[in-house]
């Protein structure tokens, strides 16, 4: 296993941006910041406008998947949906996303690369789903179609 992030080492916030609704016309909000040696994505969901997203990514990456099979997160949600997504290259417009619910205490959570399916703008794609040799970017995103409030604390994200 290769650790990506762990965030009781030194990560930068500045390395991940928020991408909210509002690049549509949303005001739903989201924030990210690391304390505690653990990183927290979190904000508020609303509807409006045909909102009803917040994001947060880091395209900063430059992990190979050659020898490896699965993404591992250590985390701790508040018990709602999230998608992780990644990219292949920053050059891409979709990405691959995989779902998982969180259940509102400290836990690892695994997701095969070959599940994560791709997706442009919350509409599947007719591709193949990952089978790239490195990830260029990765990202978590809340949208459950409601207007709530998520908060997701990360401690580390590895590829096994």
């Amino acid at each position: 296993m290769t650790t990506i992030f762990d965030f009781k080492t030194a990560h930068h916030a500045k390395d991940w941006l928020v991408v909210n609704d509002g690049v549509m016309g949303g005001i739903s909000s989201g924030h990210f910041h690391i304390k505690n040696e653990q990183a927290t994505f979190s904000g508020t969901i609303a509807l409006d406008n045909n909102g009803g997203f917040s994001s947060v990514r880091n395209r900063n990456l430059n992990q190979t998947t050659a020898t490896y099979s699965t993404l591992v997160l250590y985390l701790k949600g508040d018990g709602k949906r999230y998608q992780i997504r990644i990219k292949a290259s920053t050059a891409e417009a979709h990405s691959y996303v995989a779902y998982f619910t969180t259940s509102g205490y400290w836990e690892t959570i695994s997701i095969p690369l070959q599940d994560m399916a791709p997706k442009f703008r919350g509409r599947p794609l007719e591709l193949p789903n990952f089978n790239a040799p490195r990830i260029e970017e990765l990202g978590f995103l809340c949208a459950n179609k409601k207007a709530e409030e998520f908060i997701l604390c990360i401690a580390s994200i590895s590829i096994a």
